[in-house]
């Protein structure tokens, strides 16, 4: 199998965790309390975990998808593949055994030298190679002079607004908070490019925090929905809930306000130089939640509209970025929406393409709900 082709497949095979949620570490996003049990842990919801006993088993699978993206490899690199697919418990393969050795060396070094805090991971050496950099690159150009940022007079630092006032003017800039509420539902029709194919693609939204996006395969339908409570996903027929950082990404995600309620989603915003960005200049707005990823908004300055948001998944070994990139803003019924989004995270990218908005239509709140979920398999995969 080619690097394109097994690209492609991992992107859509990984489709129902990116689109429109682009999942995120979120937990503590959401104000309102909840009281939920204490989450099951890996070793007892996986065979065979040795290195992440004691992790809760939800960030078990995002942690695997760390080491993949970390080493440029896929799952069959540690795995045995038998006649029914992949079996995660076993430890035939010596890929395997050493990536649990690298794992527990990673602790120590965290645990020795920085408070156990996940300062050095597997990104650190690997850089998107089986085996790690050890030796420094050479250059391979003149060193190119940085640009000074702008001024101000007998400043040494850039003049930068404070972040109210930019959230304030993304707000505006989409036609504020009066015109904001007056649209209720938004069908949402286009396409989905990645690797040079085209896929059809529809996404149903409806106030305050119902959403579903649905992308047409050759072999069934890609689903990413969240009811207003909880998030599901479905792969050509195969449903599952959301986990709970899942959820919490997705309840963000589908928050059709989200312009109006930014606001009130952390607990300190600062403002940072942005990079430019497609041609245009940026402001960095940095939202921050005591123990939490950031989020990061950057917003055009001369029209205020968000450009770029880059969030950060939280996983047992690392965290994982992913970056959206909105564009070609149109009016529609008064608030204006991107018509097109790029989403690019660790090995794989996409763009999703709008062409046709329909606004205050009627969406049944059906449209949103979970199908019936399947019976949990006897085996489970596992392994590290």
């Amino acid at each position: 199998m080619n690097s394109n082709r097994r690209n492609t497949g991992f992107v859509l095979c990984g489709w129902t965790l990116s689109i429109g949620l682009a999942v995120v570490g979120a937990k503590a996003q959401s104000n309102t309390p909840q009281t939920t049990a204490a989450p099951k842990l890996a070793e007892e919801e996986f065979k065979n975990i040795k290195v992440l006993k004691g992790v809760p088993a939800d960030l078990v699978r995002p942690s695997m998808q760390f080491i993949t993206a970390s080493l440029g490899v896929e799952c069959e690199y540690c795995h045995v593949r038998g006649e029914k697919g992949l079996e995660f418990d076993k430890d035939d393969k010596k890929t395997k055994v050493t990536a649990r050795k690298m794992m527990e060396m990673m602790f120590a070094i965290n645990k020795e030298n920085f408070e156990g805090h996940l300062e050095v991971t597997c990104y650190s050496c690997h850089r998107g190679a089986a085996d790690p950099v050890g030796t420094p690159l050479v250059a391979t150009e003149d060193a190119k002079p940085e640009p000074e940022p702008r001024k101000a007079p007998g400043d040494a630092k850039p003049v930068l607004p404070p972040a109210d006032q930019l959230l304030d003017k993304y707000l505006s800039s989409i036609g504020g908070n009066a015109a904001l509420q007056k649209v209720t539902s938004r069908v949402e029709k286009g396409s989905l490019t990645v690797d040079g194919h085209q896929l059809p693609i529809e996404v149903y939204a409806k106030a305050p925090d119902k959403r579903v996006t649905i992308m047409h395969l050759t072999n069934g339908e890609s689903i990413t929905a969240f009811d207003g409570k909880q998030g599901w996903l479905s792969n050509a027929g195969r449903p599952h809930m959301m986990s709970a950082a899942e959820n919490e990404a997705v309840r963000i995600d589908s928050d059709f306000y989200f312009a109006s309620h930014v606001k009130t989603l952390y607990a300190k915003f600062t403002v940072v130089p942005g990079e430019k960005i497609d041609g245009h200049d940026t402001y960095l707005v940095l939202g921050r939640n005591e123990g939490q990823p950031p989020l990061r908004l950057y917003f055009d300055q001369q029209s205020g509209v968000l450009v770029r948001q880059v969030r950060y998944a939280e996983t047992a070994l690392g965290r994982m970025p992913t970056q959206i990139d909105y564009a070609d803003y149109r009016d529609a019924d008064g608030v204006k929406i991107p018509y097109r989004w790029t989403l690019a995270r660790p090995g794989n990218r996409f763009t999703i393409q709008i062409d046709d908005v329909k606004q205050n239509v009627p969406v049944d709140d059906a449209k949103f709900a979970a199908p019936p979920m399947p019976p949990l398999p006897d085996q489970k995969p596992a392994g590290h």
